[in-house]
């Protein structure tokens, strides 16, 4: 089996080390590029509640004055195992759902008048921090990275992708399959997929994939890639 992984190096390579135990062939390319945002200075002890709706929000946060035993809510367990990293003790995850999120958030907030700290990208599929102040949260946004699409393949990976296509591609966000429908258009890779198993993050994210013609088409959580390896 040959599985095509989309993310960032950061984000896949514990599942590119699991995938290749299990003697699955493994490509990588990445869609996406992650350009930090500077940011106003924050007063960290102002916010009982911070909310992360990626690793890459975390990662481009300086979280080294925040109290580690703030509550902390992560839209899935990656997220979550980088706030860890980053030694945030008082987690909870979403289980890659960003509209399980909110609700875990309105379960588990004990005060409606906890100041949260919401940080993000620049784009967003779902306004949560929105969505959370109707409930009447007190939110502030912080956006700290912005995505940029990758517009070219290396002769050599354009050469191995076309000697074997993969059996499953995962796409992890609208942005992602941007950048690889234009990848396909720009390169005239069309055709290529009619025996390829296309997995999505959510109807969205599909649906800009949709005109190529795939074999099956998945939706899916972070967390679930090797458990759909079963599906297929």
């Amino acid at each position: 089996m040959h599985v095509l992984l989309t993310r960032p190096l950061e984000d896949s390579i514990d599942l590119i080390k699991r995938f290749k135990d299990k003697d699955i062939t493994v490509s990588h390319l990445p869609l996406i590029k992650i350009n930090k945002l500077d940011y106003p200075k924050l007063k960290s002890s102002e916010y009982n509640v911070i909310v992360f709706t990626s690793s890459n929000a975390i990662r481009n946060l300086d979280t080294k004055d925040f109290n580690k035993n703030t509550l902390c809510f992560c839209v899935g367990n990656a997220t979550e195992k980088t706030a860890k990293q980053k030694g945030f003790h008082n987690t909870f995850s979403a289980g890659g759902n960003v509209r399980n999120l909110r609700e875990l958030i309105l379960q588990n907030l004990e005060k409606k008048t906890d100041k949260i700290l919401y940080v993000s990208g620049e784009l967003v599929s779902y306004d949560l921090d929105k969505d959370l102040i109707k409930e009447g949260l007190n939110v502030q946004r912080l956006i700290n990275y912005s995505v940029s699409h990758v517009k070219d393949l290396s002769s050599d990976f354009l050469s191995e992708l076309k000697k074997k296509i993969p059996d499953i591609i995962y796409i992890y966000s609208q942005n992602s399959a941007v950048s690889f429908l234009n990848l396909i258009k720009k390169y005239e890779l069309d055709e290529y997929w009619m025996k390829t198993n296309l997995m999505c993050i959510g109807e969205k994210t599909s649906s800009v994939l949709n005109e190529l013609k795939w074999k099956k088409i998945f939706l899916f959580n972070p967390g679930e890639e090797e458990f759909l390896l079963y599906k297929i």
